[in-house]
């Protein structure tokens, strides 16, 4: 009888798989979130941003069907717990927004400008997994865990076991089950929509319209690998347990935190403690899928730094996306898709914190 496929290969190769055509739809569609601040901001264009509304909404919905349909547990997820770490994220978002700015992308936007041949970009990822891993293990970790993250929100305390909207929802109205998802869930989403479709110029632009729709949807299969697939009997120790994701629970995309497991993995890779995982194989599936989608379309080219001075500031971005990516618990996809599509309410305020942080950083580098 053939042996059954270990759950870690199938959730290690269907990031790799879901992350290849997250990378190639982005680099096609030009999904930035910093450039769709930088749209809005500098020439009042919302297309780019209609896209990002749009695929949050649609992850909102699809998360919301996996989790009242029993398939995943929102409930086990990082940006679900009932303490909320408010000063962690609003400083971390915040230097995030600052430092995707000043590189000129975010982490997901160098991963897919590597994919089409930017050494500038390799550098800057070099340098946001050096920054990341420092604040997970190093010296800006030992700052974050003595100044930043005891400042906390406990939600438990008023009654919250979690820190969901739709927890929130039922506490303040009564409802309770599946109903308060779905209400929360659908006034979340519907105000997206409305937002996202009421501009007749978008709704014209297939390719950003299908964008949109699809890189929600990669957020919600994301969800459901990591979350159902990857969830069973580890067969060493009988638990139940979630396979091959580096926090132990379900994943969907995140880009900051895995470019420092995988720096480590490779810098260490004969410890055998350390193994490949769905947030390393998602950010090698983005960088390769965005060079097949660049050599396909003939847009594949070399890129270096322009000067001494572009490179100070890249790699100074770069420090910032990843001390602020870990300290916040996500960047503008690990939290601005996977996160929000939770409907944790820490997500939406390291949201907002990143948004805040890049325009106050567009508005300096204007004047």
């Amino acid at each position: 009888m053939t042996e059954a496929v270990n759950p870690s290969a199938w959730v290690i190769w269907g990031g790799f798989v879901l992350a290849f055509v997250f990378g190639a739809l982005a680099n096609k569609s030009n999904f930035c979130t910093m450039g769709a601040i930088s749209d809005v901001v500098n020439m009042s264009h919302w297309g780019r941003m209609r896209m990002w509304f749009l695929a949050m909404a649609v992850a909102i919905v699809g998360t919301a069907l996996l989790h009242t349909q029993g398939l995943i547990d929102l409930t086990k997820t990082i940006y679900t717990r009932p303490n909320v770490p408010w000063l962690s994220m609003l400083v971390g978002g915040g230097l995030f927004g600052v430092g995707m700015t000043i590189a000129g992308g975010c982490v997901n936007k160098n991963l897919v400008r590597v994919g089409a041949g930017s050494l500038r970009s390799v550098v800057v990822l070099v340098f946001v997994a050096i920054s990341a891993y420092m604040t997970l293990k190093g010296l800006f970790g030992q700052w974050r865990a003595s100044f930043l993250d005891p400042v906390v929100l406990d939600l438990s305390a008023w009654g919250l076991a979690g820190q969901t909207l739709p927890q929130l929802v039922a506490k303040l109205t009564g409802l309770s089950g599946n109903s308060v998802v779905w209400l929360t869930a659908a006034v979340v989403s519907i105000g997206l929509l409305l937002f996202v479709l009421k501009d007749k110029r978008f709704r014209a632009n297939n390719l950003q319209m299908v964008s949109g729709v699809v890189l929600g949807l990669l957020v919600v299969a994301a969800w459901y690998l990591t979350g159902h697939v990857g969830h069973g009997e580890n067969p060493d120790t009988m638990e139940i347990v979630y396979f091959a994701t580096n926090t132990r629970t379900l994943e969907s995309f995140s880009f900051v935190a895995p470019t420092a497991f995988g720096l480590e993995l490779l810098m260490l890779w004969t410890d055998k403690s350390l193994l490949l995982t769905f947030g390393i194989a998602s950010a090698m599936g983005v960088v390769l899928g965005s060079m097949a989608y660049a050599l396909s379309a003939g847009q594949f080219r070399w890129e270096g730094f322009a000067s001494v001075e572009d490179l100070r500031t890249q790699l100074l971005g770069a420090v910032l996306m990843g001390f602020g990516g870990v300290t916040a618990l996500g960047c503008t996809v690990g939290q601005g898709l996977s996160g929000v599509s939770t409907l944790a309410m820490g997500s939406f305020l390291v949201l907002g914190s990143i948004t805040a942080g890049a325009v106050a950083t567009m508005h300096y580098q204007n004047r």
